[in-house]
C-alpha cells in the first residue's frame, strides 16, 4: 500500500514552493528511515504519514485553505479509503498528520507521530533549514535582516525578518524533539544554525 500512497501523494507536490516541494518530503521519509531504526513503529502508518503529511501545504500557501494539516488529515483518509486501508489506521495516520505541524496545539500521541515531528522539524535546522528559511522569505518578499529591527525589539511570534525567524523557530526547534534519536541528530544541526546566526550578525555588522 505504501507505494501507492506514495503515488498518489506526489501528484499534489507540482509547483509547489521549494520549501514545501515533494523533495521536503523525499528528505523527511529519508530521516525517518534514520529515526525509526531505533524503535519499534508501526512502518505503514508511519509512512503512509511521511508522503501525505504537506498533501495540502500547496493550498494553503496559496491561501486557498487555512490549515494544510487538518486539510492534509482530511484528504489522507479519503486516499487511504480508497487504498482499501483498515479504518484503525487510517486513525493513525491522521493523528500524525494533524500533529506534525509546528504552530498547532495537537500533541503526538504515537510513536509514529513523534517519528514524523522529529523527522519534520530536522528539515527544518541545519545547513537545509537555513537554506528553506532564506528561501521562504525569498519567495514572499521578507526582509532578510534589518539592523533597526533586533530581535529583542520583535515581539512576534516567527521572526518579522528572516535572520530573527531563524532565532525564533530554528534555534527552538532542538528542545521540541520527541525522540532521544531526534534529538541526538538535532543537537548537531542546532550548532551548525547557532553559529551561522552569529557569523551572520558578525558580518553584517561589518566586523568579518
Amino acid at each position: 500500500m505504501i507505494d501507492a500512497v506514495r503515488e498518489r501523494a506526489r501528484t499534489y507536490f507540482d509547483g509547489a514552493s521549494p520549501c514545501h516541494d515533494w523533495h521536503h518530503v523525499r528528505r523527511v521519509a529519508r530521516l525517518a528511515e534514520t529515526l525509526v531504526a531505533e524503535y519499534d513503529a508501526d512502518e505503514e502508518v508511519l509512512f503512509a504519514a511521511i508522503w501525505l503529511h504537506d498533501v495540502g501545504r500547496a493550498k494553503e500557501d496559496r491561501g486557498e485553505i487555512e490549515d494544510h494539516a487538518e486539510w492534509g488529515a482530511a484528504e489522507a483518509a479519503r486516499i487511504l479509503t480508497d487504498l482499501g486501508a483498515a479504518d484503525e489506521t487510517v486513525a493513525a495516520v491522521q493523528h500524525c498528520i494533524r500533529a506534525h505541524r509546528y504552530s498547532n496545539d495537537v500533541e503526538p500521541e504515537t510513536r509514529e507521530a513523534e517519528i514524523l515531528c522529529d523527522a519534520d522539524n530536522l528539515d527544518a535546522i541545519g545547513a537545509v533549514g537555513i537554506a528553506r528559511c532564506f528561501s521562504f522569505g525569498g519567495e514572499h518578499g521578507f526582509t532578510i535582516h534589518d539592523p533597526d529591527h533586533p530581535l529583542e525589539a520583535d515581539d512576534s511570534a516567527a521572526g518579522e525578518t528572516q535572520l530573527n525567524h531563524v532565532h525564533e523557530k530554528l534555534l527552538s526547534l532542538r528542545d521540541r524533539m520527541y525522540t532521544d534519536a531526534g534529538r541526538e541528530l538535532a543537537e548537531d544541526r542546532h550548532e551548525y544554525v547557532a553559529e551561522f546566526a552569529e557569523r551572520f550578525e558578525r558580518e553584517a555588522a561589518g566586523e568579518l
